[in-house]
């Protein structure tokens, strides 16, 4: 099998959370299905979601810690779950430092 061929998509979702580790992510929880993983950095209260589907509005509404998803949704090589991996973490990091910045500007208004 090379990293071309198409992996099924819990063994996608398997070898993603892995490369989010590498960036150093944990799960720190599971859905009830086990579709969705949420992953934070130590010290962090911010979340990254690894997941088979999309949110929902609600869902979005509920869980305002998550600052970026990562949907693998079907059958993706190992090329393109790395691919969808650093962007992923490309996402959250933009995020954390717009959450950081709003988060100072509105501290240091009198």
């Amino acid at each position: 099998m090379s990293a071309d061929d198409p992996l099924p998509p819990l063994k996608a979702l398997t070898l993603a959370a892995r490369a989010l580790e590498d960036h150093g992510f944990a799960t720190v929880a599971r859905n009830e299905r086990g579709d969705s993983l949420y992953l934070r950095r130590p010290g962090s209260a911010w979340h990254l979601r690894l997941s088979n589907h999309a949110r929902t509005a609600k869902q979005r509404a509920r869980r305002t810690d998550i600052l970026a998803s990562l949907v693998i949704d079907g059958p993706r090589s190992q090329i393109r779950i790395d691919k969808l991996v650093r962007e992923a973490v490309r996402n959250f990091d933009a995020a954390l430092a717009r959450v950081t910045d709003q988060a100072s500007a509105a501290g240091s208004r009198k």
